[in-house]
């Protein structure tokens, strides 16, 4: 029999910024949403002390007055580099690898039945531990959906040493009744209201029922789970794989209102960019670039208005320059003066592989498109190497005289005051030891 094994980073975000900071280990530690506004993700002390998933920043000290607790403003190139680092980690340890999130991927262990698997598991904890300095759950069983429900008991029972099997109907059959079926890999927030209506609350009772009893009160995707559950393998390992994105979407709130249409025009400049990055990354163009702005709905003293704009290229494009052009004549049909504005994004739409662009024989130019992609080339590998943002458009800088920091620098963009340095991917955050 073939097994798969999940392996998922504990409290991911957590576990990226105590790996620089060996001092927090065993501390309530949060990391903090956009302009430091919520908690997005807590260590498990944190969680032991009463922090909420979602509490606004401001109440912590209200709520635990006593008590320290570390924050950190999210830094996502940190995460990202990080996490990189650790899957491709799992990929030199197993026969097959597919990423399906940030933070957990799926292993194929096609060829390793004859082995010791939770030995396996183990040592591989222990790898990524030594290399990387941050703990992982691993869960192995037979089908994809039980292989996330093993990867659960990984992470909250300390006697499996952070590697959970499940090879056999009796450990199954256990798993199942302990999981409620709210945290099965598959049942979302309105199956789960209609389940519990129904009277059943965990994995085992959902498994147990007849397949024509599933297929007459659900769909395709709840048999698939049903089958999961009950060990027959049926979700294809294609469906792993971090898709592509039919759509790039990069959004924020401002730290304070906003009425001047420069400074918005600064910071639409700097979503587009970081859209076309994304767009470039997966080998991808757009075809349509939309902005909206918002005003604060929260405050019902000012005068509310909302707005979205799109503009379609003449030819498919991942040029930071055109999509960044085109953002901003969106934004400019889109903004009306007299509003005090909260939010504004940029959302890049119709995207189709760059391997398949049809070209608008009036607006292409092939010299000027070759251009542009170089250009390109090169200032995404600058950034790799020197850190995101070394070089921008000029349009990209905010300036002293919008009151948004620093010309060059990027501190109006988002409030991160909290902000831990990027170690691994800028020269001048490189940790010094003395």
């Amino acid at each position: 029999m073939m097994y798969y094994a999940l392996v998922d980073v504990d409290n991911c975000y957590v576990s990226c910024e105590r790996a620089f900071r060996p001092d927090l280990v065993g501390q309530p530690v949060v990391v903090l949403s956009n302009n430091d506004g919520c908690v997005v993700a807590r260590s498990n002390e944190a969680k032991a002390i009463g922090v909420k998933d979602g509490m606004p920043f401001f109440q912590l000290k209200d709520y635990f007055p006593n008590q320290r607790i570390y924050a950190f403003s999210s830094n996502y190139e940190l995460y990202a580099d990080m996490t990189r680092r650790l899957m491709n980690i799992v990929r030199n340890e197993a026969p097959e690898f597919h990423r399906y999130s940030i933070d957990e991927g799926f292993c194929v262990l096609e060829g390793m039945e004859g082995q010791d698997l939770k030995a396996w598991g183990e040592h591989l904890y222990e790898i990524i531990k030594r290399g990387l300095g941050m703990p992982v759950s691993i869960g192995i069983a037979p089908t994809k959906t039980l292989a996330k429900v093993a990867s659960k008991f990984a992470k909250k029972i300390p006697g499996y040493h952070h590697c959970c099997l499940i090879d056999d109907d009796y450990k199954r059959e256990t798993a199942l009744r302990l999981f409620p079926i709210g945290d099965v890999w598959g049942i979302g927030h309105r199956w789960e209201r209609r389940l519990v209506e129904m009277n059943v609350l965990t994995a085992y009772e959902f498994a147990a029922h007849p397949l024509p009893w599933v297929r007459a009160c659900f769909n395709i995707v709840a048999e698939r789970t049903w089958k999961e559950l009950n060990g027959i393998d049926c979700i294809p390992i294609d469906d792993m794989d971090m898709v592509t994105k039919k759509s790039i979407c990069t959004s924020r709130s401002f730290p304070s209102n906003v009425s001047d249409m420069e400074v918005i025009r600064t910071h639409v400049a700097n979503y587009a960019a970081r859209c076309a990055a994304k767009l470039r990354k997966q080998h991808s163009v757009a075809t349509v670039v939309g902005v909206f702005v918002d005003t604060n709905h929260f405050r019902e003293d000012l005068p509310q208005y909302g707005m979205f704009r799109t503009v379609t290229l003449p030819t498919p494009s991942a040029s930071t320059m055109r999509i960044v052009e085109a953002a901003l004549a969106a934004l400019q049909m889109a903004f009306i003066n007299g509003y005090a504005y909260k939010k504004a994004g940029v959302m890049l739409m119709d995207i189709v592989s760059d391997r398949a662009v049809q070209t608008n024989f009036v607006d292409y130019d092939a010299g000027r498109h070759e251009k542009m992609r170089k250009i390109d080339d090169v200032v995404d590998r600058i950034n790799k190497i020197c850190g995101s943002e070394t070089v921008v458009l000029g349009s990209q800088q905010y300036t002293a005289k919008n009151g948004q920091g620093k010309a060059g620098k990027f501190a109006g963009a988002i409030k991160r005051d909290l902000k831990s340095p990027n170690y691994t991917t800028r020269w001048s955050d490189i940790i010094e030891v003395e």
